[in-house]
């Protein structure tokens, strides 16, 4: 069988993964009257449901809505984005796979698209055996549909909803306590529901609730009538997590008005424009919902309001952040005079760098060429199971080649986040890489790789020259 190698590495810190992701399965719903009252679980059920005959999450009424999160275990010709980069399941590899999938004659069969379907994006144990490999000793774990969640037209649908994926996770936590930890939803529908779970999900250890930066139904977070839910929040010293996503509008009921996120603009230029081309979307509506948060909640004085809240910018990426914060400065500096807000204490950054942690992926390079403004700040996230998803040696190899320090890549790879969640580090951690990793006879070969990443092999093959 095909042997899939990598080069020996070694470290001598346990990590933290401040990001990475679980596909929500149906049991959740298969289970929910295990959580639920009966009153809860008959909202549950007229609100987000799985059908498990069709395949397809019912929400709102509206079938195939979500990403599709709950189908598990693989489709032929297809790959399932959200349970694909597993273990040495690198781009190129993953170019080449897609590929095959542009002809009906190469295309993935059933077996082979459940191999890459990764049990542990809804089986703790099968992610915890991929986390040996991956070099990933702690993981805080979030779920994949949350452009949905916060569209639950009922408030009792989505507190049902909140509370069932919640004690699933929490479940999923208990294969190992000391090394997967849960991001807990919360029902922003109604702020006393949002209470109430947080300080449920607090009884159950939780370090860190879920929150999009996004104005749905009318409800952006900085509101003041968000305000005793961020109290509440700072009292438990539970972290709040700023999680962006990609936003296509799809369950905005028909005639609604208000504004859902810079991500959806972004959508909608691409769209009406006639680009075709992915990047845009997938890449620059997580910054532009982060950016846009950041600036509200540093502006506004948001963290004066909450002086002993914590905030977690997750999956953003983190290189736009000392430009952004050196604007925040440059604009209160210059306008303070015409500012209509009470009077920060504080310049923006300098909040920033007191409150917050900001996520970075492995093949980022520029935050380990300004280790001093980083410090303190930044935390490394996998984005496992999600297709641009990679492990903790590629983070470190790419620190190794910008000399970053190794204090400082102990600081990022796991100590500034668990400084951030108030988690121990495990008793013990990986130091050596595997080096080897075991194929099927069906996996692709080094040329098919390297042809598989000329541009026109993207094309269908009756396109191509």
């Amino acid at each position: 069988m095909p042997i899939q190698r990598f080069e020996p590495m070694t470290k001598s810190f346990p990590t933290f993964d401040c990001d990475a992701h679980v596909a929500e399965p149906p049991w959740i719903w298969e289970r929910a009257k295990e959580w639920l009252t009966p009153d809860e679980f008959d909202a549950l059920k007229t609100s987000i449901w799985y059908d498990a005959d069709a395949r397809s999450l019912v929400v709102n009424g509206r079938g195939n809505s979500g990403i599709g999160a709950q189908r598990i275990g693989g489709t032929p010709g297809l790959v399932n984005v959200l349970s694909l980069a597993g273990p040495g399941l690198k781009h190129d590899i993953q170019r080449a796979i897609n590929v095959r999938n542009l002809s009906r004659s190469t295309a993935l069969d059933a077996e082979q698209a459940a191999y890459l379907d990764h049990q542990g994006a809804y089986d703790p144990k099968a992610r915890l055996r991929d986390m040996d490999v991956q070099g990933i000793d702690q993981v805080m774990i979030i779920p994949s549909d949350i452009d949905t969640y916060p569209w639950i037209q009922s408030a009792p649908g989505a507190k049902a909803m909140c509370k069932a994926y919640n004690a699933w996770a929490h479940d999923y936590c208990q294969e190992d306590p000391e090394r997967i930890f849960f991001a807990a939803l919360l029902p922003l529908q109604d702020t006393t529901y949002a209470i109430q779970e947080l300080h449920r999900v607090a009884e159950m250890g939780c370090r860190v609730a879920l929150v999009r930066p996004i104005d749905a139904w009318g409800h952006y977070p900085t509101q003041p009538k968000f305000d005793p839910l961020w109290a509440a929040m700072q009292d438990l010293g539970i972290v709040y997590g700023m999680h962006p996503f990609p936003a296509m509008g799809a369950l905005k009921p028909p005639g609604y008005t208000e504004q859902h996120s810079p991500a959806e603009l972004i959508h909608k230029t691409c769209s009406s424009s006639g680009l075709q081309h992915f990047f845009l979307t997938n890449v620059q509506n997580f910054q532009c919902e982060a950016a846009l948060w950041v600036v509200m909640v540093l502006m506004s004085g948001f963290f004066e309001r909450f002086p002993r809240l914590r905030a977690g910018v997750f999956e953003a990426s983190s290189t736009w952040l000392s430009f952004l914060l050196d604007e925040c400065d440059k604009h209160y500096k210059l306008h303070r005079n015409d500012r209509k807000l009470p009077p920060l204490s504080r310049l923006p950054s300098e909040t920033f760098q007191e409150h917050c942690v900001t996520g970075f992926e492995g093949d980022e390079a520029p935050p380990s060429k300004l280790p001093e403004f980083y410090k303190n700040i930044l935390a490394w996230s996998s984005d496992v199971y999600h297709h641009d998803g990679d492990d903790a040696w590629r983070a470190l190899e790419t620190m190794k080649e910008c000399d970053l320090p190794y204090a400082y890549q102990e600081r990022f790879m796991g100590g500034n986040a668990r400084k951030l969640y108030g988690i121990d580090p495990p008793k013990s951690f990986i130091t050596e890489r595997v080096t080897e990793i075991e194929r099927p006879d069906w996996w692709p070969t080094e040329s098919e790789i390297k042809s598989s990443m000329a541009a026109e092999a993207g094309l269908r093959p009756e396109k191509r020259r």
